[in-house]
């Protein structure tokens, strides 16, 4: 069993908004498709780490989740800046379970065993964000971290981190959520969120003794990248 991350799919099976129209993604949905089933066997996790579906709704969502749930293995799905369709923790669940989406799981303050690591993370925000309550959205992300942080490190297994929006690229660095990672000794962290262009100002390799990658869709030519 091995474990990989692969964030960023911006599915849209049950809506219109078709990502094949920037450069890079033509074909990406069977191109993740056959990537993954050349990759990814039926005992492995895939950690998803945001923008996940363009769906509004969980039921816009569900073809969606159904492309997800016919691929191998179990799926970790965590919450991107486009997954308008999230909601509530029990709505969330409660929607997998009656539509018999057996293989997805919700990762929303807490923690998930996989591998022998604990995965913990939350969907983060944007260092320089300026708009009207930015910072009690960081804030609150920041509370969120730091709830799932400690419930991997009270598994007893190593913290292994996911965030949607790169707590560090090389335009700086958001401190607030950077500092809870090495507050608890988070050594590893995966984040999304970077496409086209802007995949140039990731950080990819270790910060202050924290390794990150950036694992956008995009940015791994839609294959699944295994960590474990």
């Amino acid at each position: 069993m091995a474990l990989f991350v692969i964030g960023d799919p911006h599915l849209s099976f049950g809506t219109d908004k078709p990502m094949d129209v920037f450069r890079g993604w033509q074909d990406y949905t069977a191109r993740l498709e056959r990537n993954w089933r050349e990759t990814v066997a039926e005992g492995d996790t895939v950690v998803l780490p945001g923008d996940i579906s363009w769906a509004m709704s969980l039921p816009e969502a569900e073809a969606d989740f159904a492309f997800l749930q016919s691929l191998p293995g179990r799926k970790i799905l965590l919450k991107g800046n486009h997954d308008y369709w999230w909601t509530t923790r029990r709505k969330m669940d409660a929607f997998l379970a009656d539509r018999g989406f057996s293989t997805l799981r919700i990762l929303h303050n807490d923690a998930v065993e996989a591998e022998g690591v604990a995965l913990c993370g939350t969907r983060g925000w944007f260092f320089d964000a300026e708009s009207e309550g930015s910072d009690l959205v960081l804030l609150r992300e920041v509370g969120r971290l730091t709830v799932s942080v400690k419930a991997a490190l009270a598994t007893g297994l190593e913290p292994v981190a996911f965030l949607h929006y790169p707590p560090v690229t090389r335009d700086g660095v958001c401190r607030e959520l950077f500092g809870v990672l090495r507050e608890y000794g988070v050594r590893r962290c995966y984040y999304g969120h970077l496409h086209g262009p802007a995949i140039a100002r990731a950080i990819n390799g270790e910060y202050e003794g924290v390794r990150l990658q950036l694992v956008s869709s995009d940015s791994l030519h839609f294959k699944p990248l295994k960590i474990l």
